[in-house]
């Protein structure tokens, strides 16, 4: 079924298709798509935005390491989040918490100096969905791979447990999860894991202010994100979908409502994978984010077929989203 690569170019149409929408109102956005949203790919290519960019780099760090270890793939990621930052093509509104942790991690010393502890925006977990795609990782490996690559520049608890559970998503629907049985499944993980602090993968991020240990620490974030996935679920069962799907799950602008939201956009119709990019991307808040994560768990579930043939080779970055399926598939 070519899950990996559907989950990647899943993405990738998400995020192009979100890109012009992402800072317009819900009402222009319906006044120039109508009510489904936008669901044709426009330009060739069709240009995508920092999430993919970014997501990118951290499947391209998984894909370089020799093995998933924090000592060998911390310096793989800072490589590539530089790279990613000095570029000519970071020119599409990128984050500034992205930018401020990548000049810090430039200076050279301990990425948790570098990171912005305060901030759980959605750049922590829009870029995180490769980790859920490789295959053969212990838990432990792809749920430190996970946080470790959202607390290089996003080192908010709730960041780290959203970018865990946003790789989750994409593992758990690879592996043929039902969609009907995602939600509980991700909400059960926030129960297990509450108190888990990943000391070999973290280091001492703990250490902030009002923090007395590291179990409280992570607890935060996932109370947090079980909080949001509580929200979905409630959305869900009112059953009335129209209308903006911000209004129901949040904006998407911090990491647990991007996961949240996302989800909600692609659970309502898991069957019609481009409806829920169009969904995805008629939204008030972070369209591209939205879209692009409800993509990667659409195409997870549904593998390359997911999508129309044609836009395959009509994306931005299109050598690239390959490179990585052929690895993974």
């Amino acid at each position: 079924m070519q899950n990996a690569a559907g989950s990647l170019y899943g993405l990738a149409y998400g995020d192009a298709l979100g890109k012009p929408t992402e800072f317009e109102d819900y009402a222009a956005i319906v006044a120039r798509y109508g009510p489904a949203g936008p669901t044709e790919l426009t330009g060739d290519p069709a240009l995508v935005t920092d999430d993919t960019q970014m997501a990118l780099a951290v499947g391209e760090s998984l894909l370089a390491a020799p093995e998933i270890s924090p000592d060998v793939l911390e310096p793989l990621l800072r490589e590539a989040f530089l790279a990613w930052a000095q570029s000519p093509d970071n020119n599409r509104a990128p984050g500034m918490t992205c930018l401020r942790a990548c000049g810090a991690l430039a200076e050279g010393g301990p990425w948790q100096r570098a990171t912005q502890a305060s901030s759980k925006g959605c750049g922590a977990n829009m870029r995180v969905t490769p980790v859920g795609l490789i295959p053969g990782l212990t838990d432990d490996q792809r749920s430190g791979a996970a946080q470790l690559q959202a607390a290089l520049t996003h080192g908010h608890p709730t960041g780290l447990a959203a970018s865990e559970l946003t790789a989750y998503a994409c593992w758990f629907l690879r592996g043929g999860l039902a969609p009907d049985d995602l939600l509980a499944t991700l909400r059960d993980r926030c129960d297990q894991q509450r108190t888990i602090y990943r000391s070999d993968w973290l280091g001492d991020l703990w250490q902030q202010p009002g923090m007395d240990s590291p179990e409280g620490f992570i607890a935060r974030g996932w109370d947090e994100c079980a909080a949001a996935l509580d929200r979905v679920s409630a959305a869900l069962a009112k059953g009335d979908f129209a209308g903006d799907p911000c209004l129901a799950t949040g904006a998407g602008w911090i990491a647990e409502e991007a996961l949240a939201t996302a989800l909600y956009c692609y659970l309502i119709s898991p069957d019609e994978p481009v409806a829920v990019l169009g969904r995805g991307a008629a939204s008030s808040g972070d369209s591209d984010s939205i879209a692009c994560l409800a993509g990667a768990f659409a195409g997870a579930a549904r593998g390359l077929a997911a999508w129309p043939a044609a836009w395959q080779h009509r994306i931005e970055y299109a050598d690239r989203l390959a490179r990585l399926a052929a690895a993974w598939d």
